[in-house]
């Protein structure tokens, strides 16, 4: 998508404090971060969010997730909470399907 945020730090057009990344999916640190740990994990490619996942694009949601498990045991997390917005009243900012990844503090629910 041409004026997507997400794709341009995908793409490398936008410096990123990067923590994974391989040929389908780019894993990064969150500019304002929410707990001690907090990094988002997207698709390379432009998905809007969870409502636009079809069966022709499902298998990289399930990559995306088996990403958040490695990248969590990587970074030591025992715990931690996944988040997507869908939409601008749940919070979606950025219209490109990306998953939080919040960790290392108490998670209270409800959330907010």
């Amino acid at each position: 998508m041409f004026d997507c945020l997400f794709c341009k730090i995908a793409a490398g057009e936008i410096p990123s404090n990067k923590v994974y990344e391989d040929e389908t999916v780019y894993a990064f640190y969150d500019i304002d971060p929410q707990a001690p740990t907090h990094f988002l994990v997207i698709p390379k490619d432009h998905i809007g969010s969870v409502a636009e996942v079809t069966p022709e694009n499902a298998a990289v949601v399930a990559h995306i997730f088996a990403v958040i498990a490695k990248v969590a045991r990587d970074l030591g997390l025992a715990s931690y909470r996944v988040v997507s917005n869908i939409g601008e009243q749940a919070g979606q900012s950025v219209h490109h399907l990306h998953f939080h990844v919040l960790g290392g503090r108490d998670m209270t629910w409800p959330p907010g």
